[in-house]
């Protein structure tokens, strides 16, 4: 993966581990569970990058063009990760969450209009992933969506509020393998192989609005800006949750801890994409074989897992959504409540209790309460959560362009400035998805 240099940094001495006399060399499942523990929050943004926002935009691709969007699990990999990686780097090299940097590095002009952005936008995301969750509880119990959609906004703010950072990322953790069931599925479906690897490596390309709005979503529900705030906040909470209280502590990184941190994005983004993949892969080779070219609810998306569950299809992709969106709504909420108390100097962190960040865990509920109210509306879940991806699509490049210089100056990064491929790829990231972005909407104003 495209880095920075690395240096050794004065933090605290770290004692150096032991190896007893006698010991035992480690078999396989201790090496697989030492793998698991070293994964951390390039892991979990990768899964929450999977969220109900996700799977509804990969199936509607998969249903309406089956295999022709494939090949953009393999453009949006790189991008995906150099920008975390990237991201992952600023957290390291300045002890600092992105919305305090940007604050530091840009005027107040350019920072207020970046939170109103990503705070319209995550909340916009919450309502549309909770009303997925609701009606994903609807598909295996028949509730009204309108009846539940309550109680799951408050028992996400309850988790975010009650429990601690450590038991939160253990369950984040293990709520990643429940996106693996599309890849069961891809495989049991046993598509046509030779039709499959052709889309994935010759791409397609359509000029109609449909199509180039479903590609922007694709970017924005993959490239999503929350997860550019949280995969910084979270580097800055593993470093207090350490012991490293101030941020003189914090600043810089060691070359294994810059190592480690890109193989945990590396596995994170990687996990992400292929998942991607094979919900494309699924409802191509499901809904759009038989020619259900249209998603209009839960119930249809939930097809695509019949040849895996037969009957208990509703009831798998409820679980999926609803397990995923259990990952990603405190994922959201947390990026907001980072930017806004990084900006306004408020005490924050998940590792605090709410009496000392009143005001941090304020914001995380008042964004989810605030979601909760998107649902107010007469929008299909399906469709809004397509909408959320794309508006994501839209605002990204613009986070983008004030992103990629930060990591590019020496003044702010010191000797972890980014390396020029990383540069490279950072700007053609930010090309491609204001690329697309523009296209999008020359494409609807011609259409109008």
């Amino acid at each position: 993966m495209v880095g920075a240099k690395t240096t050794e940094s004065k933090r605290p001495p770290r004692a150096h581990a032991r190896v007893k006399p006698g010991a035992r060399a480690r078999g396989p499942f201790t090496i697989v569970r030492s793998c698991w523990t070293a994964l951390g929050p390039g892991l979990i943004t990768g899964a929450s990058d999977d969220d109900p926002s996700g799977i509804g935009t990969y199936s509607v691709a998969g249903a309406a063009y089956g295999y022709g969007m494939l090949w953009l699990a393999l453009v949006t990999y790189p991008m995906m990760a150099v920008v975390q990686a990237t991201c992952a780097r600023i957290g390291m090299a300045t002890g600092r969450g992105l919305g305090s940097v940007i604050k530091s590095y840009y005027p107040s002009w350019v920072i207020y209009p970046t939170c109103l952005l990503l705070l319209v936008a995550n909340t916009i995301n919450i309502g549309a992933d909770l009303g997925a969750m609701a009606a994903s509880v609807n598909l295996f119990t028949g509730w009204p969506r309108a009846v539940v959609v309550v109680p799951l906004a408050c028992a996400v703010v309850g988790l975010l509020v009650f429990a601690r950072y450590q038991a939160i990322v253990a369950v984040f953790k293990w709520l990643t393998l429940s996106l693996f069931a599309y890849v069961v599925t891809g495989l049991i479906v046993r598509p046509d192989w030779a039709d499959v690897l052709r889309h994935t490596f010759v791409p397609e390309f359509r000029w109609d609005a449909s199509f180039i709005s479903t590609v922007v979503a694709i970017l924005g529900t993959t490239i999503s800006p929350y997860l550019f705030f949280w995969q910084t906040s979270q580097e800055v909470e593993e470093e207090v949750a350490r012991g490293r209280a101030s941020v003189r502590q914090r600043r810089g990184a060691t070359p294994v801890e810059v190592r480690r941190r890109y193989l945990d994005v590396g596995v994170g983004m990687g996990v992400s994409n292929l998942v991607m993949y094979f919900i494309i892969l699924t409802a191509g080779a499901t809904l759009f074989a038989h020619g259900q070219r249209d998603i209009a609810d839960a119930a249809t998306a939930a097809q695509a897992l019949a040849p895996l569950a037969g009957p208990a299809a509703g009831a798998l992709f409820g679980l999926a959504l609803l397990f995923t969106g259990l990952l990603a709504i405190p994922v959201l909420a947390g990026s907001a409540a980072y930017l806004l108390s990084e900006v306004f100097g408020w005490k924050m962190g998940l590792n605090r209790p709410v009496r000392r960040v009143a005001q941090f865990y304020a914001v995380m509920a008042g964004a989810t309460f605030a979601g909760l109210a998107f649902n107010l509306l007469p929008v299909d879940p399906i469709r809004a959560l397509v909408l959320s991806a794309a508006l994501n699509g839209v605002i990204a490049p613009v986070l983008l362009a004030l992103i990629v210089p930060i990591a590019a100056s020496s003044r702010v990064m010191g000797r972890l400035v980014s390396s020029w491929p990383s540069k490279v790829l950072g700007w053609f990231t930010t090309g491609v998805m204001a690329a697309a972005a523009v296209t999008l909407f020359l494409t609807l104003k011609a259409a109008s």
